[in-house]
């Protein structure tokens, strides 16, 4: 697998930060459903998320 990258350097850039961008709202996503899986309320999403670690051998107590 090759990455080609343009000999412009405004291009590399605007590329550099649409990953960085990508990176930052993929993990405030991944945060998000962790946290509202983890602390929800509703024992189905709780209980799908805590059966979910068990089965990856993730220690969650």
């Amino acid at each position: 697998m090759s990455i080609t990258t343009a000999s412009h350097s405004g291009t590399t850039t605007s590329t550099r930060t649409q990953r960085l961008v990508a990176a930052i709202g993929a993990s405030v996503l991944g945060v998000l459903l962790v946290y509202f899986a983890g602390f929800s309320h509703i024992d189905a999403v709780h209980n799908a998320a805590h059966d979910t670690r068990h089965s990856a051998a993730f220690p969650c107590h």
